[in-house]
Formats: structure tokens, C-alpha cells, sequence
């Protein structure tokens, strides 16, 4: 009876050590996993997307590594807008220069994470218009009707956003039906 006496004993001894903050080990709870979309991988996989992405496009502009570090290392987000393969149809005829071709490029992302529903309510309240990253002259006009966006640029090319392919902050890519060109032909 006495063993049982002291085993309790040391049970609520050691219950209430252990519980002291003074006394207790403090574990660090685990931090929230970190999420990351490689883009030029998610692309390439996603779809039709070879002329946006391919060799002369995103990779030798380097426009990827902006894009990413946006991704990866900033608050606000980015907003892409892919137009499919079939879009370039226009622009295959047009000699564009590197410097263009870049321009092109980041004329089709926002720096800043909008959802469908965050786009939506930014054609419906007539919230425009919104920079790109080819610089603060280059901006887009959102519209929303009928549960369908459109992007129309300066220049009135307007294209339709056809799929919303991904989109968990801090990263949304959306699908074009056109290319939207920020100089004219």
C-alpha cells in the first residue's frame, strides 16, 4: 500500500512540474507548410501552352524568374493570363523583338493574387485599370457579364478568360483566347 501511496504521490508530483510554465518543455508547433507552384513546370503541363512558355518565349526573356520571384517572395501574389497555342496564330506572321517579346510577356500578369471571383468584382465595380508588370502604361480593363470576364488591353485587343486553371493564393493562372498585345502591329 505504501509503494501505491508514493506512486500516485510522484504521479501528481510530476503532473504538476510538468505543467509549470517555469518547468514545462515548450514545443514549437510546426510551421504551415510552404506552398510552391513552379510555373514554368505547372505550364508546360497544363496545357496548350507551348508558343507562351516555349524556348524564345518566358525562359530566354527570363520573364519565368520574374514570375516566380513574385510567386515566391512577395505578399500580394501574381495573376497570370495564358493565352493557348491556337492565339499566337495572329502574331506568327509579326517579327517581334526580344525586348518586345518580353514586353508581351509580362503584358499577361499582375502583380497581385486575384481569384475568378476577385477579377469578377473588379469588372463589375468598374475597378480599373490595373498595372501589369510590363510597367504602369501598360494596364488591362477587366469587364464581367453574364458570369463571363473579359480583359480588354489599351490597344482593344479582348480577350476572354476561357479556364481558370489555378488559383490558391498566392498564384492564379487563367486561360486566353487571345493574345493581348501591348504596342500595335
Amino acid at each position: 500500500m505504501a509503494l501505491f501511496k508514493r506512486v500516485i504521490l510522484t504521479t501528481i508530483i510530476l503532473s504538476i512540474l510538468l505543467s509549470s510554465p517555469a518547468i514545462a518543455h515548450k514545443t514549437k508547433s510546426p510551421a504551415a507548410p510552404v506552398y510552391h507552384v513552379d510555373l514554368a513546370n505547372f505550364l508546360d503541363v497544363a496545357g496548350p501552352f507551348q508558343t507562351f512558355l516555349g524556348p524564345a518565349r518566358l525562359q530566354k526573356t527570363s520573364v519565368i524568374q520574374t514570375f516566380q520571384n513574385q510567386a515566391d517572395n512577395t505578399k500580394v501574389g501574381i495573376t497570370m493570363f495564358v493565352p493557348r497555342d491556337s492565339a499566337f496564330a495572329e502574331l506568327k506572321k509579326t517579327r517581334l523583338t526580344k525586348g518586345q517579346i518580353k514586353s508581351l510577356l509580362l503584358y499577361h500578369a499582375v502583380p497581385k493574387f486575384y481569384s475568378l471571383n476577385g477579377l469578377s468584382e473588379l469588372g463589375r465595380r468598374k475597378r480599373n485599370p490595373v498595372a501589369t508588370f510590363a510597367g504602369l502604361q501598360y494596364t488591362l480593363n477587366f469587364t464581367e457579364h453574364l458570369g463571363s470576364i473579359r480583359v480588354k488591353s489599351m490597344l482593344g485587343s479582348n480577350a476572354k478568360i476561357t479556364s481558370a486553371m489555378y488559383s490558391s493564393a498566392p498564384v492564379s493562372v487563367f486561360e486566353f483566347d487571345k493574345v493581348l498585345l501591348p504596342w500595335e502591329k
